[in-house]
């Protein structure tokens, strides 16, 4: 008898927890449907340790369910042509893969960042660039899986990244320190000098502009006067500004997923602090391109609708005269 009982207080227990789990998952959906219309982000609204609670919650319930796997069809492969003026014919077809907004610990699974890995790999990238938030409100139990991934990148010549908003929320110290470990060269207010024979190609980045972190001046008095050059920044609205110095022929950013939801001929209508004005997509700015990725995972609200996950192929093209 005394055993039934503790058997069905743990089941009571688990049973309990269950429901928890379901009930912090559908405060967070309701929770991000209101942030639709919230001129500032929700993240502002809600504080970081309720956030760290619901991620770890639906991680554990979405696990349970089995929702964890990779499904290749689930991502978009973007193919993307991007004319550089003044591009050496050495770096004719230099090919950029570009992910963003991992948010593992959220719908990205260590597994499905594994085969977004293997997706990243098979398109036989010269260069992998990564526009920031890597995780979301959980870092440390995340950082080995995070750790695996990052070193089965195997581009030509090297990964270079950015830190965005969420990566200095969890600790920027910590993310950086990875980063390293990984071979991963980290960008933020720096300049990456990639050389073939005598051509160059200039790989600036800024860090994470919410954060009030980004320091374009320092990278302008690091990037050389001349060749072409591109810039990481982590929010894509930054292009207004970067533009204007003439130096940049493309920004490549992330940090709006899209806004997770698209309407056919119309775009996002979820805007919000640093993409308001490139959500997603190709721009003209001035004279420079700016591309906002729609990312890999999401944040609070998991779903995305008409948006899924995007993994950008650039190849850069000589601009003809």
């Amino acid at each position: 008898m005394k055993n039934i009982s503790k058997r069905n207080l743990r089941l009571k227990h688990r049973n309990s927890k269950e429901q928890e789990n379901v009930e912090l998952a559908d405060q967070a959906d309701l929770a991000a449907l209101s942030a639709l219309s919230c001129p500032y982000p929700l993240s502002h609204r809600i504080s970081f340790s309720v956030q760290k609670k619901i991620q770890l919650a639906r991680a554990e319930l979405y696990a349970r369910l089995g929702d964890t796997g990779f499904n290749p069809d689930t991502f978009d492969i973007v193919p993307l042509s991007i004319e550089i003026p003044e591009l050496s014919p050495a770096l004719e077809n230099y090919r950029i893969v570009q992910i963003s907004d991992i948010h593992l610990g959220q719908w990205i699974t260590a597994e499905r960042l594994r085969g977004v890995v293997d997706l990243v790999n098979m398109q036989d990238p010269d260069l992998v660039a990564i526009t920031g938030d890597f995780v979301s409100y959980v870092f440390e139990p995340l950082a080995d899986d995070l750790a695996s991934s990052l070193n089965k990148l195997y581009p030509g010549d090297a990964v270079v990244a950015i830190l965005g908003n969420h990566d200095h929320w969890v600790g920027a110290e910590g993310i950086r320190d990875l980063m390293r470990e990984c071979g991963v060269l980290d960008l933020s207010n720096d300049v990456f000098t990639l050389t073939k024979g005598r051509a160059e190609l200039h790989i600036a980045g800024v860090d994470s502009v919410m954060e009030n972190r980004d320091r374009l001046d320092l990278v302008m008095k690091k990037l050389p006067s001349k060749g072409p050059a591109i810039l990481l920044a982590h929010e894509p609205d930054f292009a207004d500004i970067s533009s204007k110095t003439g130096r940049f022929n493309l920004q490549l950013s992330g940090h709006s997923h899209g806004g997770q939801l698209v309407i056919p001929r119309y775009g996002t209508p979820v805007r919000s602090w640093h993409f308001r004005k490139y959500p997603l997509g190709r721009y003209q700015v001035g004279s420079m391109v700016q591309y906002t990725n729609r990312g890999l995972g999401t944040n609070l609200f998991w779903s995305r609708i008409n948006c899924p996950p995007e993994i950008t192929v650039i190849d850069l093209k000589a601009k003809e005269e």
